[in-house]
């Protein structure tokens, strides 16, 4: 919410918008590795805190001046300026402890008084609401080269033959989703979060990829200590044109925790149950109803403000109905640089995984017991469309995303020896419904 006191916005004018000029005309911009060198440089801070909050990084922003309110615990000007971007982010709770404890303090200038009157009556004056709902909403296409996974050679062993593999490679596909999550607090450490989405998807010139599906999912976001969890239970189900309908559902959890001020590390466990609707239509589809276990490490460290890298393991095990071919232990280990610009967040990564199946696919061969390796290129960049046309986007909520994957698949059969690129292009965007 933007603030319409004259004291916060001279205090933004004398603070943050006199060193624009010098900040973004002349000089580089504020690193995080700057600051770690030298936190307790005031001006340099504010420079820092200023460069966030244009970029929308809000939770920077205030830890950033959170930090100098405890530095520099006499400093008006920074006690207010915090205030200012604790009421535009909607944090009622830490903009009244502020108020009450400058409140009690001797030496404010009247005029200063009358600013923290302002905006206590204004946040008196928010209607209290408990839950905070929003809607996303997205659309994009993928082209891609290899639609079917065809084999290298165009040869595939069926049946302890080999015959050619003639199904058809380029295709596009387009797709369109919508969400609604509705979050609300539970104290001060917790919240919970309810989303319902809708994904529709049509293939240009086959109908595999033809299917609308539905997806449900609860979680609970707390912290133990310096634990922040997050149990979740999902829900979904996929109506395919040419295919038995899926079920699936899935429970588990995710945590993580920082050690110091760039490392985080992460954790999480997840149990899937999946289902096809067996029908005459489709007699075979109960064959890979199956159940699954996953297991997942990571890490994730700040090199820079601009800079930082992911690391991530995994492990998941595959029981299905019927074991041939179906049955299977995966092991996963990514690694990703991302490059938040002022312009545009850009992201790299290459992700491998090992397969290992557990028991021979007759209609395959009888004799070989499937075992691949894929390793996985991925480029994406993400802009918001005001940048570019402040006019369509003003609030820099609608953004483009452009990406490019190649995956490479290496397998002891021919069918899963293959080459596929692919390109997308999507737009979202999300609103604040209530």
């Amino acid at each position: 919410m933007i603030i319409k006191l004259n004291k916060i916005k001279f205090v933004f004018v004398t603070i943050f918008l006199l060193v624009a000029t010098s900040v973004f005309s002349s000089e580089k911009n504020i690193t995080y590795m700057q600051i770690l060198q030298d936190p307790n440089d005031l001006d340099l801070n504010l420079k820092y805190a200023q460069q966030q909050g244009k970029m929308g990084n809000f939770k920077q922003t205030i830890s950033t001046l959170e930090r100098l309110n405890m530095l520099y615990p006499e400093n008006v000007e920074i006690k207010l300026l915090l205030l200012s971007v604790l009421v535009q982010v909607d944090s009622p709770e830490k903009a009244n402890t502020i108020i009450e404890e400058m409140k009690l303090r001797r030496d404010l200038a009247p005029e200063d008084l009358e600013t923290l009157q302002e905006i206590e009556d204004e946040l008196k004056d928010r209607k209290p609401n408990a839950w905070t709902v929003i809607a996303d909403i997205s659309a994009g296409g993928v082209q891609t080269d290899n639609v079917n996974s065809v084999s290298k050679t165009r040869l595939k062993e069926e049946s302890d033959s080999v015959v050619a593999f003639n199904s058809a490679k380029h295709d596009r596909t387009l797709s369109g989703g919508l969400g609604l999550s509705a979050t609300r607090s539970i104290g001060e450490l917790s919240s919970i979060l309810i989303n319902l989405s809708h994904t529709k998807s049509e293939q240009h010139q086959e109908t595999d990829d033809d299917y609308q599906s539905y997806g449900f999912t609860f979680a609970l976001d707390t912290s133990i200590g310096n634990q922040n969890l997050s149990p979740f239970f999902m829900l979904s189900k996929s109506d395919y044109e040419t295919d038995a309908d899926a079920f699936s559902k899935m429970w588990g959890f995710g945590g993580f925790f920082s050690v110091g001020e760039r490392n985080s590390f992460s954790y999480g466990y997840s149990y899937s149950d999946s289902k096809g609707n067996h029908n005459s239509t489709d007699p075979t589809a109960a064959e890979t109803n199956a159940v699954g276990h996953g297991f997942t490490l990571g890490h994730d460290f700040i090199l820079t403000e601009i800079i930082s890298s992911s690391l991530s393991l995994g492990y998941s095990d595959t029981d299905a109905h019927v074991d041939a071919g179906n049955d299977y232990e995966t092991y996963d280990f990514g690694f990703g640089l991302n490059f938040a610009f002022p312009w545009a967040y850009i992201a790299a990564g290459s992700a491998f995984s090992f397969n290992d199946y557990k028991k021979e696919d007759t209609t395959v061969s009888s004799n070989k017991l499937r075992s691949d390796y894929t390793s996985t290129f991925d480029l994406m960049l993400t802009k918001a469309i005001g940048d570019i046309f402040p006019i369509l986007d003003p609030n820099r909520s609608l953004f483009i995303n452009l990406s490019y994957e190649k995956l490479i698949s290496e397998a002891n059969m021919l069918n899963y020896d293959y080459v596929a690129d692919s390109f997308s292009l999507s737009f979202s965007k999300s609103f604040k419904v209530e």
